[in-house]
């Protein structure tokens, strides 16, 4: 049986095995000379993965694959035994040649080939002797894997939407009602829980740019921008209520829509992975920065927020990640000590001291244990981007 990887974009010098700190793979090379055969290179083709291959024995080597073939192509290292991945090599153009460097232990290895509109091919098994170890392989992740914690995500994030409804609810009451410090009150109850949902790539399609979107792309001043942060802007900066009641009404209604619109989808299951780090990533780029500080100054509330979101989800892969990912105890590490640092930060009062208002070595400290769990939580679109399942060998 061969797990097949499901299409991917291509990632530069990224290889399912990175986190090990023991392997480097690109994704890009320089040509070969097509049709003949380099010193220490292995040609690859539609046709036939590699010939045959030898490395001295264990230890660090690197060998070269040249695309002989007229289109792209994944390469990966195989343990021939289970399909686990020691290495791959990403969408490698024809003509190019590119390493695959790694640590090898005493054990089998084969090249598996899969050429675009190709059936996949398994190279010759290449026996490393002796009793070393290396570079661990990991199994790869099937969709079969992943469709039980899509489903639980779906249904909870269902679950949270329709908790978010009635806050917007009451936030668009508090305004009509002319209430500044209870519109302020529940404009950060609910834009809370909207940040623990934790849209990453496009989860929310059109709705989040309704809901949550920036005034990057048209300014305060235009009608066009609405959600939590247009009415943020308005509370904080001394707009009148009356003024706001057609945008915190706006906002309630595109939450009731997102809600029904929710229950339509389903939820790709590469985005699992990748939502878990990019909830963080966004953070770092616009709460930690204070860009997305419309008035407020509770983007430090935003972030632990998205550590939440995050934690849903690797809760949600932990079965799957826990035998992959050695390093997974420091993701939960490095988020708990980022959000115990933000926590600090936290005012008697319940509000947030902002951004802006950071003493410099609270401010280097949370982005420094920021950027450490970003590091950590990096492997994990890697380790469970799906594969499909084929049987040809």
């Amino acid at each position: 049986m061969r797990i097949r990887r499901s299409p991917a974009p291509a990632v530069a010098g990224a290889v399912l095995t990175a986190f090990f700190a023991a392997l480097t793979a690109c994704s890009s090379g320089g040509p070969g000379a097509a049709g003949t055969q380099q010193p220490g290179v292995i040609d690859v083709s539609g046709s036939q993965c590699g010939g045959t291959w030898s490395v001295p024995g264990p230890g660090w080597h690197t060998i070269q694959i040249s695309n002989q073939g007229t289109g792209g192509a994944e390469i990966d290292l195989d343990d021939p035994a289970n399909g686990a991945v020691y290495a791959e090599i990403e969408n490698t153009g024809p003509g190019t040649v590119n390493p695959i460097s790694i640590d090898f232990g005493s054990g089998k290895y084969a090249l598996v080939c899969l050429f675009s509109d190709a059936s996949p091919l398994k190279g010759v098994t290449v026996t490393v002797p002796g009793h070393a170890t290396g570079t661990p392989a990991v199994l790869p992740v099937t969709y079969n894997d992943l469709i039980p914690p899509a489903k639980t995500y779906q249904a909870e994030t269902e679950t949270a939407l329709k908790v978010l409804a009635p806050e917007t609810a009451t936030l668009a009451a508090a305004v009509r009602s002319g209430n500044l410090t209870a519109a302020r009150r529940d404009w950060l109850t609910a834009h809370l829980q909207y940040e623990t949902l934790g849209d990453a790539y496009d989860a929310f399609g059109h709705f989040d740019t309704e809901i949550d979107g920036r005034a990057d792309a048209t300014g305060v001043a235009s009608p066009q921008w609405t959600g939590f942060y247009r009415l943020e802007y308005g509370l904080w900066r001394g707009q009148s209520l009356a003024s706001l009641v057609p945008v915190a009404s706006g906002l309630n209604s595109d939450v009731d829509q997102l809600v029904a619109w929710w229950q339509t989808q389903q939820v790709p299951l590469a985005d699992l992975g990748r939502r878990a780090h990019e909830v963080i990533e966004n953070a770092l780029e616009f709460q930690l920065t204070g860009h997305d500080d419309y008035g407020s100054g509770t983007t430090l509330a935003s972030t632990v927020a998205s550590i939440t979101a995050s934690r849903v989800l690797l809760a949600l892969l932990h079965p799957l990640l826990a035998p992959r990912y050695p390093g997974l105890p420091a993701v939960y590490t490095g988020l708990s000590q980022l959000q115990s640092l933000l926590e600090k930060e936290q005012l008697p009062n319940g509000w947030w001291v902002p951004v802006s208002a950071l003493p410099d070595s609270a401010r280097l400290a949370i982005d420094a244990a920021c950027g450490q769990v970003l590091q950590e939580l990096a492997p994990v679109a890697s380790i469970t981007e799906p594969r499909n399942t084929v049987n040809d060998f």
